[in-house]
C-alpha cells in the first residue's frame, strides 16, 4: 500500500511539473512573440531614421548649392534680374534650413531622425530583454522536464527561479526597456 502511495505522491508531483512547463511555455510564447514586435519595431525605426538622414543630406546639398550660385551671382552680377535671383535662392535656402509647416526642413528632419534613432534604440533594448527571458526560460523548460526524470527537486526550484526571472525580463523588456542599461 506504501507503494501505490509513492506513486501516486510521484504522479501528483509530475502534475505540478507538468503545469510548471506550461507556464514556462506560455511565457515563451509572449517572449518570443514580444521580442519578434521589438525587432520589426526596431528595424523599422532604423529604416526611417536612415531615411530622415538621407533627406537631411539631400537638403543640406540642395542649400549649399543654393548658397553657392547666390554668392557667385552676386559677386559676379549687380544687375536688378541677378540681386532678384540672389534674393530668391537665399529665401529658398533659409526654407531649406528651417520649414515648420512641412516638417522637411533641415532642423526638422534632424530632429525626427533623432527621435527615430530614440525609437529604435528602446525597441532594440526590448528584444534584449525578450530574448533574454526566451533564454531563460528554455533553459527552465529543459531543468523542469529534466526534474521529472532525475526526481531532484533542486531543478524544480531552479525551473522557477529561471522563469520567475524570465517574467521580469519580459516585464521590462515591455514596461522599461532600458532599466539594465540604467543599472550597468
Amino acid at each position: 500500500m506504501s507503494h501505490g502511495h509513492a506513486a501516486h505522491g510521484d504522479h501528483g508531483s509530475n502534475k505540478g511539473v507538468a503545469v510548471l512547463i506550461s507556464v514556462l511555455a506560455l511565457v515563451l510564447a509572449f517572449s518570443e512573440t514580444l521580442g519578434k514586435n521589438a525587432q520589426t519595431a526596431a528595424l523599422a525605426h532604423n529604416i526611417e531614421a536612415s531615411n530622415l538622414w538621407a533627406f537631411f543630406q539631400a537638403k543640406t546639398v540642395r542649400q549649399t548649392v543654393l548658397r553657392t550660385a547666390a554668392e557667385q551671382t552676386a559677386a559676379t552680377s549687380s544687375s536688378e534680374s541677378a540681386k532678384k535671383q540672389v534674393e530668391a535662392w537665399r529665401k529658398t535656402a533659409d526654407r531649406y534650413q528651417s520649414e515648420p509647416e512641412t516638417g522637411e526642413g533641415r532642423e526638422q528632419l534632424s530632429a525626427r531622425a533623432k527621435e527615430a534613432e530614440k525609437k529604435r534604440a528602446t525597441a532594440a533594448d526590448a528584444y534584449h530583454n525578450f530574448e533574454s527571458a526566451s533564454a531563460l526560460t528554455q533553459i527552465a523548460i529543459v531543468l523542469a522536464s529534466a526534474s521529472i526524470i532525475t526526481g531532484m527537486v533542486a531543478l524544480i526550484w531552479a525551473a522557477v527561479g529561471l522563469g520567475v526571472l524570465a517574467v521580469l525580463f519580459c516585464v521590462m523588456g515591455f514596461f522599461f526597456p532600458h532599466a539594465l542599461h540604467i543599472a550597468f
